[in-house]
């Protein structure tokens, strides 16, 4: 499969729970912070969840 990074641009200080769960199971722990994840349905959907304060490149 492909492989995707994705970089938190933005805090999380004002973020919900459930959003601030997705970004540590993601992997994030400080903003600009760069993670490599396969790309796959469940990646994307979290993804989604957190479309506003991350950005997606392609490998």
């Amino acid at each position: 499969m492909a492989k995707i990074k994705i970089k938190l641009e933005k805090s999380l200080i004002g973020a919900s729970d459930k959003q601030k769960k997705v970004a540590k199971a993601l992997g994030f722990k400080k903003i600009n912070q760069i993670v490599e994840h396969e790309d796959s349905a469940t990646i994307k959907g979290m993804i989604n969840k957190l479309s506003h304060l991350v950005s997606v490149q392609a490998v």
